[in-house]
């Protein structure tokens, strides 16, 4: 009965993190969204499939979709998995501050380069893909597969389109920054 409600609280307690930054930001006139850097509906698509893979897993966890048992050499790995993103998720939204936003920023932000960013330009998103990998593993659905495909193959062009934003925005701090730190791990 533990599997379930931890699985279930660590995507609960992120979207609520999120809201919460939401209700945060509009009280200080900020618009958390920012830009979208890609196409504007393949880029908000893709951002709500996540939430939709997750509850996929979620339901999955309490045993709601009946499939195939997973077998524990494939359950622990998964779990590990799902853990270890929200762990990255929350961190990397922690280490952002004031300058996380879903899309590009449309007012002036700073450089994150310490903490967890030092290890990842992006570990957020690696969060994402950790969870999204999990997810796979954990149901063995083949939808969810094809959706985490979707879903990666569009953050990754979101993630070279904010390399580009971030270049121009803070430019050869970016450069060297970039230089020192890979991309997703």
């Amino acid at each position: 009965m533990t599997e379930p409600i931890v699985v279930t609280l660590c995507a609960v307690a992120f979207l609520a993190v999120l809201s919460r930054t939401g209700d945060t930001f509009r009280r200080r006139n900020v618009d958390m969204d920012g830009e979208p850097p890609i196409d504007r509906k393949v880029f908000y698509l893709s951002k709500y499939s996540i939430i939709l893979v997750w509850f996929v897993m979620v339901l999955r966890s309490w045993g709601v979709l009946l499939q195939a048992e997973i077998t524990s050499a494939l359950k622990w790995p998964s779990l590990i998995l799902w853990f270890s993103g929200f762990a990255l998720l929350f961190l990397g939204r922690l280490g952002l501050g004031s300058s996380f936003r879903i899309g590009s920023p449309q007012e002036a932000t700073r450089l994150k380069a310490d903490g967890l960013f030092t290890l990842s330009r992006n570990p957020m998103y690696v969060g994402v893909y950790a969870t999204l990998l999990a997810s796979v593993i954990y149901t063995m659905n083949p939808f969810v597969l094809a959706l985490a495909v979707f879903i990666i193959v569009v953050h990754h062009r979101i993630v070279l389109a904010e390399e580009q934003f971030l270049r121009q925005a803070f430019g050869e701090a970016y450069v060297q920054y970039s230089s020192r730190v890979p991309r997703y791990l």
